[in-house]
């Protein structure tokens, strides 16, 4: 059977219909309307601006700024409308005379961390995520659309949600239920062999970026998760990923690959993936190709660590077989000037600290600057948001986390936030 070729129709009342239906299985639009009375509840009102942002001076903390590797004792930080207006030594801030403050004597202040993986289907998955310390992120897909609801609901709310880079739905040959998200997807339930033709791959590219999607996902192996399935088999072809990667492009969106074997990796890296997600077994060739390319590794450490913790042997023994070789991976790209990604790989309900995901880069040989500037400046850049994402510096977003202790001595406390500020809204 033939898919046509043409794009999608942009009608807005199918766009506008279909993620309607996305916001009500994420329960953003619930969360929005309970917004006010959380935001009460919490004692946020009075720093809350029109625009649904914060007023806020954080004070007396050791100031880290992951792209200098700088520290600044009894620094300030100034946010106004959600966004940094002033950050360094208190001698040279000027704290406005009405601001609400937050007091962080003694802690370590940091930008709010980026996870680059994540699953997020509901507005308590999201909530929990910036929780948790990430007040942005980048979805590795949903599967009827859920995380552009999400992205939604950051905007308006922007302490319920991290900041978001959406992927819509998987580009994978079996599409599963999600055929039901979208009609302009129906017809693709009718294809003997899923989604594996040019046309068929192209449309599904096509109807994410309808749909507002900010990157795409596919995978170039089956899954590790799955006991079932065999994660070095591979499920695209190099032609097949170009395809995905051309669409993608055409549309001014980069891919991210779900990755595992030598060659699926290599074949995902020169069709021209954005990132290698997981990338177990990505050869020393595949990283120098990647180093010359700009291609950025998310390892997802703490989700193929997680594997070796699961009840089921066969993931079980797969995780404990994966761990070693996927940490001298990381090793190996960062001493070659891969550019490195901190991302969780959560899903499920089970949202994992981007924190663990940071102490688990430096386990793997990154020096503690290194492994947090993952979850900060080198996510920030890959996420296209290199200019508000990743520092607090004047122009930037307003978003922290305060931790109690010196993350550059311990990485561990990046996992236990003790205050986690969104657009200068306290949590």
């Amino acid at each position: 059977m033939c898919v046509e070729s043409a794009p999608p129709p942009p009608s807005r009342v199918t766009r506008r219909g279909v993620l309607a239906g996305a916001a009500a299985l994420a329960g953003t639009a619930a969360a929005l309307s309970a917004a006010p009375s959380m935001a009460a509840a919490h004692g946020r009102t009075p720093g809350r601006t029109a625009a649904g942002s914060g007023d806020l001076v954080v004070e007396g903390g050791t100031l880290l700024d992951p792209a200098t590797g700088h520290v600044t004792e009894d620094a300030v930080v100034v946010i106004s409308s959600g966004v940094v207006r002033a950050a360094g030594a208190r001698a040279k801030v000027e704290i406005p005379d009405d601001a609400r403050s937050l007091d962080a004597h003694g802690r370590w202040v940091l930008p709010g961390l980026v996870d680059a993986h994540i699953h997020l289907n509901t507005a308590a998955e999201a909530h929990e995520a910036v929780r948790n310390g990430a007040t942005s992120a980048r979805s590795g897909f949903t599967n009827f659309y859920q995380d552009i609801a999400v992205r939604e609901l950051a905007r308006q709310a922007p302490d319920l949600a991290p900041r978001l880079r959406a992927a819509g739905v998987f580009v994978t040959p079996d599409l599963g239920d999600t055929v039901l998200a979208d009609p302009d997807l129906t017809p693709l339930a009718r294809l003997k062999d899923g989604v594996r033709s040019a046309e068929a791959l192209r449309r599904v590219v096509e109807v994410n970026l309808a749909r507002g999607a900010d990157v795409i996902k596919t995978r170039v192996n089956e899954r590790a998760g799955m006991p079932e399935q065999d994660p070095l088999a591979q499920v695209y072809s190099y032609e097949q990923l170009s395809e995905v990667v051309s669409a993608a492009r055409r549309g001014g969106k980069g891919v991210l690959c779900h990755s595992y074997s030598e060659r699926g990796c290599d074949d995902a890296v020169r069709a021209g993936i954005r990132s290698l997600e997981h990338g177990v077994f990505v050869s020393e060739r595949t990283l120098h190709d990647m180093r010359r390319r700009g291609t950025c590794f998310t390892p997802t450490l703490s989700a193929i660590a997680g594997l070796a913790e699961s009840s089921n042997p066969v993931l079980a023994e797969r995780g404990r077989m994966y761990v070693p070789v996927l940490k001298e991976a990381v090793r190996a790209a960062h001493l070659m000037g891969v550019p490195l990604v901190a991302g969780t790989d959560s899903s499920g309900g089970q949202i994992k600290p981007i924190g663990r995901e940071v102490e688990l880069m430096h386990a793997a040989g990154l020096s503690a600057l290194d492994a947090i500037r993952t979850a900060t400046t080198q996510a920030a850049l890959l996420l296209g948001l290199q200019q508000t994402v990743g520092r607090l510096a004047r122009g930037f977003a307003g978003d922290l986390i305060v931790v109690d202790g010196d993350p550059l001595a311990d990485v561990s406390v990046l996992k236990t936030p003790l205050h986690v500020v969104r657009a200068g809204l306290t949590l």
